[in-house]
């Protein structure tokens, strides 16, 4: 079974200023010395968790993707992360998965935050996204999803890897890691949550804690407080023997989201 090798970024993000966000992550991806198969950026990685989303949206054809793009194409792996994207007259978070030959897949945000009436910008999604890479069966979410196991849970679409962009507060950051760890022992599966770092516009601080654990809730990466990119490689074989030696999903309850 395959290794799948992995960069995130836990990212500083500066307020509403798509720009300088991107130069930010262009110049920290620029170190980056090996092949790697993925890299993940935080949630709404060019403006921060803002609700400006009038004056912030960007279409399907616009600076960002086009960045997206040519990153991708540029270090030869997938970038994901989300973005504010505006369609047909509505506003989404919107996560794009970017592929180095420019097509992508999509996942718009299905919990909205509604601390910070997120509802009432943004449209929600109502469809999961599996995608495959080298082998890897990987479903990316964004923030406030990780809350919620039912749209998580891995028995009837079966993945061997979450990954939840975010940007979730200090002050509730004892709940984003014990989250994380409860997903992946459950699901017996890797689960990434990236993070960022530093004070939004609202001066609410995030401590980061990006982490990667393992399908028996072990930690393979973990980082607070400061701007961190960082190259990992997780195993499939790893997933497969967990499964194999404790067949716990086989006895799991099956859901009908209404």
């Amino acid at each position: 079974m395959g290794n799948l090798k992995i960069t995130t970024f836990q990212g500083y993000l500066f307020w509403e200023n798509t720009d300088k966000n991107l130069q930010n992550i262009s110049l920290k991806l620029s170190s980056i010395r090996e092949k790697t198969d993925l890299i993940i950026l935080p949630e709404m990685f060019t403006t921060g968790f803002s609700m400006n989303a009038a004056e912030l949206a960007e279409t399907m054809d616009g600076k960002t993707i086009s960045w997206m793009k040519e990153t991708a194409r540029k270090y030869d792996t997938v970038i994901t992360g989300s973005v504010i994207i505006s369609e047909n007259g509505k506003y989404y978070n919107r996560l794009i998965w970017m592929r180095p030959d420019g097509s992508f897949e999509t996942y718009d945000k299905k919990h909205l935050f509604t601390l910070a009436k997120e509802e009432n910008t943004y449209t929600a999604g109502n469809k999961r996204l599996i995608v495959d890479l080298n082998g890897w069966r990987i479903c990316p979410v964004v923030c406030y999803d990780l809350r919620f196991p039912v749209w998580l849970n891995n028995v009837d679409e079966v993945y061997d890897l979450l990954i939840v962009v975010a940007n979730w507060p200090e002050r509730r950051s004892h709940h984003w890691r014990s989250l994380i760890t409860a997903r992946a022992i459950e699901n017996q599966a890797y689960v990434i949550g990236l993070n960022r770092v530093g004070h939004d516009g609202h001066e609410v601080y995030h401590s980061g804690d990006s982490s990667c654990i393992d399908p028996l809730g072990n930690v393979v990466y973990y980082k607070r407080d400061e701007e961190d990119l960082y190259t990992f490689t997780i195993s499939l074989d790893e997933v497969e023997k967990t499964r194999q030696s404790l067949p716990f999903l086989k006895d799991a309850d099956h859901f009908t989201l209404q």
